[in-house]
């Protein structure tokens, strides 16, 4: 709520915060604003008062009248041109005039929803305030504060002599050898053969997808991805020019009816899968699909590409395509900062012995190397058994989590679309989470909604939850209040 001060009147308090919102992309170019009225009454202020903040908007250049429909968000950093006088006032006597929606309609086109891959990268940097964030994806800091040992193993290695040395020179182009054969011993424990020269460090596990693109993809190749599915890896495929092919992921697997019509129909060169706790939803895949997936991929020649960022987290005996595969038609991708910490940005690829080298080539095209120090630390805390220990202790404390969020959201009248597991919900909530997510913004949360987990960003009712920061009691009384306002569970 907002709070007249004698520093800053309620008009340029309010106009601040759509500014913000909007300069950080939280309202994404397109998105609606409430009405008038509807504004009024969420920020406890006159419609007088927002009037004048949507003028300081508008003098600022960050959203625009259109006539008969109210105030939009503009690209501000293209040049459109500003709405007349006349069309400005149209737009208020619009508004007044118009039935009012329980939350306005913020963010949200029912030709599909404005919020995008983007919105939710720039959101994984917004604190929208020191409370537990429901819509992050990576552990609360405090939780990996626990990795203690990673820092002193940065610090031994710098110690030595010989890295300061090979600072004074790019490192090797696959990456720290030390680390490729911890990985690959890492990798034979879940039954995926790679040795060490099949194997090279990344950027992250982001940066390890965005290469095996680039190498097996050009511009108008079809792609299968899971659908509901990671956004970003949508809003990167079609940024590279790829037709992304939606497939329905349910609890065993994706839909092999649809997987198999997009064979006959479209011949993709690509299927992207997160097959052990998928994210949104938890599911893991069946041994039953992963053989059927297989032999589509051998019927119809397209590679996979299985992405077990969350395998820290899930049993090493969960069913892997790669570990079936044996790495002939699949590539495996993994990172560590979603188990150490988002900032230590080492990822890694395991791919088929003739595809390495034209991966290799890509990397080099974009990274060159890998910084080595990470990596040799790294690769010191997997052969002292430190990082198997620390991913133990976050299952055991992630459990607990789990169970105390799962009894919140039930009491809060949410539902589980997908049985929980792993570290994320998928929660039908019974209210449009497009809009939901910036009446939240008001309260301090940021949430993740269902559209950005969908190709065709559609509004939805669903949205994801963190287990970790969604034990919170003040988030799910917030959420019910809000929810409610919604015509939402009471």
């Amino acid at each position: 709520m907002l709070t007249r001060t004698p520093e800053r009147t309620l008009t340029e308090q309010l106009a601040e915060r759509f500014a913000e919102r909007i300069r950080s992309r939280l309202l994404p170019a397109g998105a609606r604003l409430p009405s008038v009225r509807e504004c009024a009454r969420q920020q406890g202020v006159s419609p007088y008062t927002v009037v004048a903040a949507y003028d300081q908007l508008l003098a600022q250049g960050l959203v625009e009248a259109r006539r008969q429909r109210g105030f939009y968000v503009r690209d501000y950093l293209q040049k459109v041109p500003v709405a007349p006088v006349d069309q400005v006032q149209d737009a208020i006597e619009n508004e007044a005039q118009a039935p009012v929606s329980p939350l306005g309609t913020i963010g949200v086109r029912m030709s599909g929803s404005q919020i995008n891959a983007t919105a939710l990268i720039r959101g994984m940097f917004h604190q929208a305030s020191n409370k537990p964030q429901p819509g992050t994806g990576v552990f609360p800091p405090d939780w990996l504060e626990e990795a203690r040992f990673m820092p002193a193993a940065v610090r031994k290695i710098t110690a030595s002599r010989a890295l300061q040395d090979g600072s004074l020179s790019y490192g090797e182009p696959m990456g720290d050898a030390g680390l490729r054969q911890a990985l690959s011993r890492r990798l034979a424990a879940l039954n995926v053969p790679a040795r060490p020269e099949q194997i090279m460090t990344t950027v992250g596990a982001t940066h390890a997808l965005d290469i095996v693109s680039r190498t097996l993809l050009k511009a108008g190749d079809p792609v299968m991805v899971e659908e509901p599915g990671w956004s970003v890896e949508f809003a990167r495929l079609v940024a590279l020019g790829m037709r992304v092919l939606p497939v329905p992921r349910g609890p065993d697997g994706p839909d092999l009816a649809v997987m198999a019509r997009y064979c006959e129909a479209h011949a993709p060169k690509l299927f992207v899968s997160v097959s052990v706790l998928h994210n949104p939803t938890g599911y893991s895949l069946s041994p039953g699909s992963a053989h059927q997936i297989l032999q589509l991929a051998q019927q119809h020649d397209f590679h996979i590409v299985e992405d077990d960022t969350y395998s820290h987290i899930a049993p090493d005996h969960a069913t892997r395509l790669t570990a079936l595969d044996g790495l002939r038609r699949t590539i495996y991708v993994n990172g560590f900062a979603k188990i150490l910490a988002p900032n230590w940005r080492v990822g890694y690829l395991a791919a088929p012995p003739d595809l390495v080298e034209r991966m290799l080539d890509t990397k080099l095209l974009s990274t060159l190397t890998t910084p080595s120090i990470l990596e040799k630390a790294l690769a010191l805390c997997i052969d002292q058994g430190q990082l198997r220990r620390h991913a133990e202790r976050m299952r055991l404390r992630l459990a607990q989590a789990r169970s105390r969020s799962v009894q919140l959201a039930l009491d809060a009248g949410c539902t589980f679309a997908a049985e929980p597991a792993g570290m994320f919900g998928w929660v039908e909530t019974g209210v449009d989470t497009d809009m939901l997510a910036q009446r939240l913004l008001d309260e301090g949360y940021l949430i993740a909604p269902g559209a950005l987990f969908h190709a065709t960003r559609q509004p939805c009712t669903l949205m994801r939850i963190n287990f970790t920061t969604t034990q919170n009691v003040a988030f799910w009384r917030v959420w019910s209040r809000v929810a409610r306002e919604a015509g939402g569970p009471r």
